[in-house]
C-alpha cells in the first residue's frame, strides 16, 4: 500500500451495466468502481469484447497484447466507457458473435464457454502478474464462474496478489468436460475435490471458491442459507469448510439511475400524491384501464428460481378484488405463454415479453407494489428499486429479500416500521395469501402512506457495502 495512495482492484466481470446485461450481475459490476472510489480504491472491470462492449468504445488506448488466447491472438484495452473504468479483452474469436453472450440462437450455451470465461480470467492473472503499465493490482476480484479460474491462475503462475470471490447465484457452476483439461491450462493433479472437480466435472466455480483467500456473497442470509442442503447446490460443504472466510455484503442500486424525483425516463414525483402521474402513464403504457386496487408490477426473467409460476395460484382472486398487474419478462416459454394466456382473459392483467430498460423504470415508478416471489434470490436488486420509489416489495422470505424489507405484520404495523410484504418462499398458497394482505393493506390508506414513506426513506444505495468492501480489501494486503 506505501506504493500508492488509492488500492488498486481488479474487478472482473462477465457483464457490467450499462454497456452490456444479462441481470443483477452487471448492475453490480457497474456500480462498484464508483461506489468504491470515495472508500480510496481504484477499481477497473476486465470485461470481455462482446460487439456491444466494443461498439461502446471511441478512443481506446491498446494497453498489451497476448498472442496465443486459446486459438488466436488479443488485445486490453483501456477507456473508461459510460463512466466506467473498463479493460475490455478484444478476442473476436472468443466474443465477437450475434445472439446472447453466453447462449447461441437456439438458447444453448456457447460450446465454447469454458475457453472463452477460462480465457477472461488467464488474462486477468496475467495483469496480476505483469501489471498493465505503472498499474498492477493489489487485489483481483471475481464475480461468479466466469471468473472462477482467475484465482486457480494466479495460484498456478505464483502471482503474489491476494484474490476474492463473489457468488451472485451458486446456482451456476462453470461445467466443463474433464477431457478439457489440458487446453484450459488446467494440471490434472488439480482435478480434486479440493481443486476443481465438482461431481465429476470440472467447475469453475469450484476452482474459484477453493484457490480464493475470501469469499463474499450479496447478503448476509444468503450467506448462512448457502451453508445448507436446500439452497448450497451441491457446494455446501466447501461454504461450511470456508465459513470463517465468508462475508454476506448487501448489494446497493444506483441512487443517481434510480431517483423517482429525476428519472430520465419516468414522471419524477417525491411523494404518494406525485406518484399518481407515473402510474397513470403506466397504465396508459400497458393498456390497463382505471381502477381502485393497487396496481402490482412484475420485472423479472420467468424462471423456476423468480416464483413466477407460484404468482399465477393468486392471480385469479386478486384481480377480481380490484387488483391490477402488469408484467414485463421472457425466459422460460412455458411460462411465458401461460402468463401471455392469463392475459388474454383478464383487462386487469398486461404482459410485455422481453425486456426495455425505460419500460422498467415506467413499471417501478407507477406502480404500488413490485411482486417478487422468487424460490431464492441471492440479494435482489428489484425489491431495492421499489424501495427507493415507494412501490411496496411483496417478497418471499429468503435471501436479500429477507435482509431489505420489513415485514407488515401486526407488530410492524403497530410500531410504524413497515416498508413490505413477506411471505414463505416456494409456496403457491402463501403468494396467494401475500396478495391478499396486499389488497388489504392498499385499502388502509393511513397505514400504506406510512408504509411507502418508510419504504422511500430505507437506505438501498452503496454507502454502507463499499465500506465494507474496501475492509476485506484492505485486510488481505
Amino acid at each position: 500500500m506505501a506504493r500508492h495512495a488509492m488500492m488498486r482492484v481488479l474487478s472482473v466481470a462477465s457483464e457490467c451495466a450499462p454497456l452490456v446485461k444479462t441481470g443483477g450481475l452487471a448492475d453490480v459490476a457497474g456500480a462498484l468502481p464508483g461506489a468504491l472510489a470515495g472508500q480510496g480504491v481504484d477499481m477497473r472491470v476486465l470485461l470481455p469484447g462482446y460487439k456491444p462492449v466494443m461498439a461502446a468504445l471511441d478512443a481506446p488506448i491498446e494497453l498489451t497484447r497476448v498472442d496465443d488466447l486459446f486459438g488466436a491472438s488479443a488485445q486490453v484495452l483501456a477507456q473508461t466507457a459510460k463512466g466506467v473504468p473498463v479493460l475490455v479483452l478484444d478476442a473476436p474469436h472468443l466474443y465477437e458473435r450475434d445472439h446472447g453472450i453466453y447462449l447461441d440462437g437456439n438458447g444453448q450455451d456457447w460450446a465454447d464457454n469454458p475457453q472463452r470465461f477460462a480465457a477472461l480470467s488467464l488474462v486477468a492473472a496475467r495483469i496480476a502478474r505483469d501489471g498493465l503499465g505503472d498499474w498492477r493490482p493489489d487485489v483481483v476480484h471475481g464475480h461468479d464462474w466466469q471468473a472462477g479460474f482467475a484465482p486457480y491462475y494466479l495460484h498456478k503462475l505464483r502471482v503474489g496478489v491476494p484474490s476474492v470471490m463473489t457468488i451472485h447465484n451458486i446456482a451456476f457452476a462453470g461445467h466443463a468436460d474433464p477431457g478439457m483439461m489440458g487446453e484450459l491450462l488446467l494440471d490434472p493433479a488439480d482435478y480434486t475435490p479440493e481443486g476443481f472437480e465438482f461431481w465429476g466435472r470440472v467447475s469453475s466455480l469450484k476452482a474459484g471458491l477453493n484457490y480464493c483467500d475470501k469469499i463474499t456473497t450479496v447478503s448476509p442470509t444468503y450467506a448462512r442459507e448457502l451453508t445448507t442442503d436446500t439452497f448450497g447446490m451441491g457446494f455446501e460443504g466447501l461454504i461450511r469448510a470456508r465459513q470463517d472466510d465468508l462475508t454476506g455484503i448487501l448489494n446497493g442500486i444506483d441512487l443517481a439511475v434510480w431517483d423517482p424525483a429525476n428519472d430520465t425516463v419516468a414522471p419524477h414525483y417525491k411523494s404518494l400524491k406525485g406518484k399518481e402521474k407515473a402510474k397513470k402513464a403506466l397504465r396508459a403504457k400497458m393498456g390497463l384501464p382505471d381502477a381502485d386496487g393497487p396496481l402490482a408490477v412484475v420485472v423479472s426473467r420467468l424462471t423456476e428460481q423468480k416464483g413466477l409460476d407460484l404468482t399465477l395460484d393468486g392471480l385469479e382472486p386478486f384481480l377480481s378484488d380490484g387488483g391490477q398487474i402488469a408484467l414485463l419478462g421472457s425466459g422460460a416459454s412455458e411460462l411465458e405463454r401461460a402468463w401471455e394466456f392469463a392475459a388474454a382473459r383478464h383487462d386487469g392483467l398486461a404482459v410485455r415479453i422481453g425486456y426495455d430498460e425505460d419500460l422498467a423504470h415506467l413499471l417501478i415508478a407507477g406502480g404500488d407494489a413490485v411482486l417478487v416471489p422468487s424460490r431464492f434470490e441471492p440479494c435482489g436488486l428489484t425489491q431495492l428499486y421499489g424501495l427507493r420509489y415507494g412501490t411496496i416489495p411483496v417478497v418471499a422470505n429468503t435471501g436479500g429479500l429477507a435482509d431489505t424489507v420489513i415485514d407488515a405484520n401486526d407488530a410492524a404495523v403497530k410500531v410504524g416500521v413497515c416498508t413490505g410484504i413477506m411471505h414463505t418462499a416456494g409456496r403457491g398458497d402463501a403468494t396467494a395469501h401475500a396478495m391478499k394482505r396486499l389488497l388489504d393493506l392498499y385499502a388502509d390508506r393511513d397505514t400504506w402512506s406510512k408504509m411507502v414513506k418508510n419504504a422511500m426513506r430505507h437506505p438501498v444505495g452503496w454507502d454502507s457495502s463499499a465500506a465494507e468492501y474496501a475492509a476485506l480489501y484492505r485486510s488481505l494486503i
